[in-house]
């Protein structure tokens, strides 16, 4: 994201969230459940119907999670902390999914 968006001013730190909300957040979500079904040993229509029931509840959860974990990232972290740090707020996200 810093190479897409190098500044680290409220505008460019806004594009960041956005994009972590409307792009990685429901392909992650949806990776992750789906790989949990999976190694649950789930079929493909009981994952589907898994991602129709928890989806939605989860993307309006990581909304109020993931903005405020983002506008720290990359508002106040140097880039070669960004990682570490967005790791660190993930590893948070996995513990209450699960």
């Amino acid at each position: 994201m810093s190479k897409l968006f190098p500044k680290r001013d409220l505008i460019t730190t806004s594009k960041k969230m956005a994009m972590g909300q409307l792009v990685f957040g429901p392909v992650i979500t949806v990776v992750f459940f789906s790989l949990n079904a999976r190694l649950q040993g789930e079929s493909g229509g009981e994952i589907v119907s898994r991602l129709k029931r928890e989806l939605l509840p989860t993307m309006l959860s990581g909304v109020m999670y993931w903005p405020f974990c983002d506008f720290i990232t990359f508002r106040f972290i140097p880039v070669h902390l960004q990682p570490l740090v967005s790791n660190s707020f993930s590893y948070l996200w996995t513990v209450y999914m699960t």
